[in-house]
C-alpha cells in the first residue's frame, strides 16, 4: 500500500484512533511503553521512510538552542544568520522552519543535515520512548503525517 493511501485511511479513521488514544491515557496499562516499543520495532522493519519523508515535506520541529548551535555551525553560518535565513517563532514562542517542506530535505528524501538534526528529529515519530500515556494527543496528529503511526495505532488497536 502506498503510504498516501495509509494516510487517508488514517484521516478516515482519526476519531476510532481519538477515542482509542485517550483510552489509554486514561487507563494507563502497566506495559503500555512496552506494547508501543515492541510494535515499533515491528513497524519500522515494515516501513522505509526514505521513500514517504512526509514528516519533512509537511511539518517542522522544535529547534532548541544547541540544535540552531549545533546547525549553524555545521552550516558554517552564524546563529543569527541561521535564525533570520531557517526559522520563526511560532504562538508558543517555540522556533520552527518557516515553511515546508523542510530546506534541508534532498531530492532523495535524505536529510543533507542528518548527523546535526535536531533532536525533535531524531526523536520522531516518538512511538519508542518512555511515558508515552503522555503523548497521546501529540501521537494522534502523527497518525495524520506517519504512516508508521498509524500503522503502529491500528495495530495496538487489533
Amino acid at each position: 500500500m502506498l503510504y498516501h493511501e495509509e494516510l487517508k485511511r488514517a484521516k478516515n479513521a482519526h476519531e476510532v484512533n481519538r477515542k482509542f488514544l485517550n483510552e489509554l491515557r486514561q487507563k494507563r496499562p502497566r506495559n503500555l511503553d512496552e506494547q508501543f516499543h515492541k510494535v515499533h520495532d515491528e513497524i519500522f522493519r515494515e516501513v522505509d521512510c526514505l521513500q514517504c519523508a512526509n514528516c519533512c515535506k509537511t511539518t517542522s520541529p522544535i529547534f532548541t538552542e544547541s540544535d540552531i548551535t549545533r546547525l549553524a555551525r555545521s552550516l558554517r553560518m552564524k546563529t543569527p544568520e541561521f535564525i533570520t535565513e531557517y526559522l520563526w517563532k511560532d504562538e508558543d514562542n517555540d522556533f520552527v522552519l518557516k515553511g515546508a517542506p523542510c530546506p534541508f530535505l534532498g531530492l532523495d528524501n535524505k536529510c543533507i543535515v542528518y548527523a546535526d538534526r535536531p533532536r525533535a528529529c531524531r526523536e520522531y515519530p516518538h512511538t519508542n520512548r518512555k511515558r508515552m500515556y503522555q503523548i497521546m494527543p501529540l501521537t494522534l496528529r502523527n497518525t495524520l503525517v506517519c504512516p508508521a503511526v498509524s500503522r503502529i495505532v491500528e495495530r495496538l488497536r487489533r
